[in-house]
């Protein structure tokens, strides 16, 4: 830095100093000296990734172990050649993620080697891709990805959502194309400094960030329902759930954050696809997690390996972050739906005994894991313009799952066969047998407040509504057969009066 650029920025506290020649020959030497170290990094770094890149092609993913049970302490699914996609320097950038997780090679052969998968020892590699985008930037190479610039009047459109973002008819939508997809990241920035996280666990707001932006980052755009405006919606929800008076008179901050990180990052990685596809497939995924909460738990260690990664709260005491990372666990595993009924028995036990006690932190911590079940299915509780758009998105992710199934010659998983399982069908079922006896439990709990009594009022509207798209979709069946019958039997007609 020049003496003139060091005096416009710092005053005259920092004088010039006098210019000779033997300080000018020790710039040189030191110059030097950093541009060989630097050469050395970055010509290690390249072949480091080179190398990395290809015994990485032969993967199916990258798992951390921290004991020899095979606990995960990380996961980090990585794309396969497909994923890949070059840039304008020529140099291949692998994109981080499982999408799309699946080998094709490998599947098209499980008939007949049995098995998914590879033999290889896995040994630990965390978050491969942002190692290879620093690699890159020290080399000069200027990032592909897109500057998140907004016009001013979107960020004040923006701005003025987050203040009712506490509101039932919120628009992630339109909160989504705002942030030019950056819901997630604003969103959760703007509520932890409403509820005063920040402040009360001395958060670094770059870090913060940074953090957020590798829990954005991780969800799959590609998908059209386990996305991160998915996430977004859900945090959304989690947060007018919180402010319940019931709920929000016994919170203390470290609920309130752990309810937010862990609707934010529950689905963090999703696949596109369900844990019955995993095993049929043999997933390494499932052979990890011996077929129980499979997603459940990749999410969750996920989790863990981006808050370790990113450094968020190592200022806090090791004990304390170990308790986070637990706790943050138990709530993602409770969105399983597998073990609805599970929770859904205990809530019904509880209230019909009255003896919930939010003064105790594990009745606190199981109505967090409620909040977050119904946070994560509240959809059909929308409007009903919201609710219709995020049906078509889970039943397209369902027909896309399908339709691999059928390319592959597997069986065709519940809900997936777009020619039987239409969306009105789906939707009443789902409505009828998960949504409402947990959100009527939920209103229950929470007295009947307005939001309850406006959530359940949603819900039956919108049913009532798909009752009738179902008995269209009847009628115009019932209407086409019978004209196809009228137009055999008239056909059969002419051909006899032809007949001589």
């Amino acid at each position: 830095m020049s003496c003139l650029m060091v005096e416009m920025k710092y005053g005259s506290q920092f004088p010039p100093r006098k210019v000779t020649s033997r300080s000018i020959a020790s710039n040189r030497r030191h110059g030097l000296a950093i541009f060989a170290k630097y050469l050395r990094f970055t010509t290690y770094n390249w072949t480091t990734c080179f190398f990395k890149r290809i015994y990485l092609q032969e993967r199916c993913g990258e798992i951390s172990f921290d004991s020899p049970d095979q606990n995960a302490k990380c996961v980090r699914m990585l794309g396969k050649g497909d994923a890949r996609v070059r840039g304008q320097t020529g140099v291949l950038s692998e994109r981080r993620g499982s999408y799309p997780f699946i080998d094709f090679r490998l599947l098209n052969n499980t008939t007949l080697s049995g098995e998914i998968g590879t033999k290889k020892k896995v040994k630990r590699l965390l978050s491969f891709q942002r190692y290879f985008h620093a690699s890159r930037l020290l080399r000069g190479i200027v990032p592909q990805a897109s500057l998140y610039l907004l016009d001013e009047d979107y960020l004040g459109q923006a701005r003025h959502m987050l203040s009712k973002v506490g509101m039932w008819d919120f628009d992630i939508f339109l909160f989504d194309r705002l942030t030019n997809g950056n819901s997630l990241v604003t969103l959760l920035c703007h509520l932890f400094n409403v509820h005063g996280l920040i402040h009360h666990f001395q958060l670094d707001m770059v870090t913060l960030h940074r953090f957020l932006v590798m829990v954005q980052e991780d969800y799959h755009s590609q998908n059209p329902y386990h996305n991160a405006v998915h996430a977004a919606d859900v945090t959304q929800a989690m947060h007018c759930y919180l402010r319940e008076p019931k709920l929000a008179n016994f919170l203390t901050p470290s609920d309130i954050m752990l309810g937010l990180l862990a609707a934010a990052a529950h689905d963090v990685d999703h696949p596109g696809v369900n844990q019955p596809f995993l095993i049929k497939t043999k997933h390494h995924l499932a052979s990890l997690y011996q077929n129980v909460s499979v997603l459940e738990n990749h999410h969750w260690r996920s989790t863990v390996g981006m808050l370790r990664e990113s450094r968020l709260l190592a200022h806090l005491p090791k004990e304390v972050t170990q308790d986070i990372e637990q706790q943050l666990g138990s709530l993602i595993l409770a969105t399983d739906i597998n073990r609805q009924n599970e929770f859904l028995i205990r809530l019904k036990s509880h209230l019909d005994n009255q003896d919930l006690r939010l003064e105790d932190a594990q009745d606190r911590h199981f109505m967090l894991q409620i909040a977050l079940k119904c946070a994560d299915i509240c959809n059909p509780c929308r409007l009903w313009d919201l609710s219709k758009q995020w049906s078509e998105r889970v039943c397209e992710e369902f027909y896309r799952q399908g339709d691999l199934e059928q390319k592959f010659e597997l069986e065709i998983s519940p809900l997936c066969n777009q020619q039987k399982d239409t969306i009105p069908s789906i939707q009443i079922g789902f409505m009828t047998y998960i949504v409402e006896p947990l959100f009527e439990r939920w209103a229950q709990f929470t007295g009947d407040t307005p939001l309850s009594e406006n959530m359940l009022n949603h819900l039956r509207r919108n049913k009532a509504k798909w009752r009738s798209l179902l008995h269209k979709q009847h009628s115009s069946t019932r209407s086409n057969d019978h004209s196809g019958q009228v137009t055999g039997s008239q056909e059969q007609t002419l051909n006899e009066e032809e007949t001589p």
